[in-house]
């Protein structure tokens, strides 16, 4: 079970300040089975920081738990996307959830899809700009800051950057593009006049509207782009097919329940479905218009 405790541990933690490297390696944001059980890492991608991530996540490996009580699993969050990739594409990880770049990629690393969120509707990139600004087309960007979490953020950094080069900019040449470490922080860094707009997608934007509703009507919607698939559930080649199967059904049945319905309502999501690689074949073709438009792309992650 997920120690609730933990997302305070968690945010004590973040308050430390740097730390020293011995303690980068150790298990932050996870918990050690008491016993000898072996117990399958499931890590999400940073959608929030830590702590939110485990309030919302850990509800669902809860549920997966108590239907898999000889094959525990264990949530498991990153700070950042860069330490989530270094683990997947490092095969440290049994199950996760990356989003669709980092699940194609990890197609090349050992996993395969297995399920998928559903709503693809909501994959999508938003730009945000301030209400008092004088962003009005996005030519005005010209010579100013545009934040997004990560370079390797597909929905809240690749799409807009697409959007930004297909409507007016050269991404490369016209805005300096500052990549801040997630999505909450590409959202206050527009907030506090730090960029002239930021990146992001609906779902860390409806959570930031939830929680600073304050700092949040001040911010609006000035662009979105069209959507692609929503992210992916992938597991480790050398995990149990029966463990994977059993996974697949708990999530693709989740809707059906009412304890189901329940945690996908935390999630802002209808359901899971089952997938599998050829799903993310799409990706593909975006990544190829976006190497060619944009900025290049390598071909496979180490």
């Amino acid at each position: 079970m997920v120690k609730w405790w933990l997302a305070g541990w968690c945010m004590a933690l973040a308050a430390c300040g740097p730390q020293p490297e011995d303690a980068h390696t150790a298990p932050q944001y996870s918990t050690k089975a008491p016993s000898a059980v072996r117990q399958y890492v499931f890590a999400i991608h940073p959608l929030h920081n830590p702590a939110r991530l485990f309030a919302l996540y850990g509800p669902l490996i809860d549920y997966l738990n108590r239907h898999l009580p000889d094959t525990p699993l264990r949530l498991e969050a990153s700070r950042n996307y860069e330490e989530f990739e270094k683990k997947l594409y490092g095969r440290q990880l049994d199950f996760a959830l990356p989003n669709p770049y980092q699940t194609l990629n990890s197609l090349h690393h050992g996993y395969r899809v297995i399920a998928k969120m559903g709503d693809d509707q909501l994959f999508t990139g938003l730009i945000l700009v301030r209400r008092d600004s004088d962003i009005r087309k996005t030519t005005d960007l010209k010579g100013k800051k545009v934040a997004y979490p990560a370079a390797t953020a597909l929905a809240a950094t690749m799409m807009p950057q697409y959007y930004l080069q297909t409507h007016g900019l050269d991404v490369q040449r016209d805005i300096e593009n500052v990549y801040v470490g997630s999505q909450e922080s590409s959202i206050l860094n527009v907030y506090y006049g730090n960029t002239a707009a930021a990146a992001t997608w609906p779902l860390p934007w409806r959570e930031f509207q939830k929680e600073q509703p304050e700092k949040a009507a001040e911010l609006e919607v000035k662009w979105q782009t069209e959507h692609l698939i929503n992210n992916g559930v992938v597991v480790r080649d050398d995990v149990p097919p029966e463990l994977a199967e059993k996974v697949t059904v708990l999530l693709e049945t989740l809707h059906t329940t009412s304890e189901g319905e329940a945690l996908l309502q935390r999630l802002e999501l209808s359901q899971f479905e089952r997938a599998d690689n050829r799903r993310y074949q799409v990706i593909k073709e975006f990544l190829h218009l976006f190497s060619q438009k944009v900025r290049p792309l390598p071909e496979r992650l180490p």
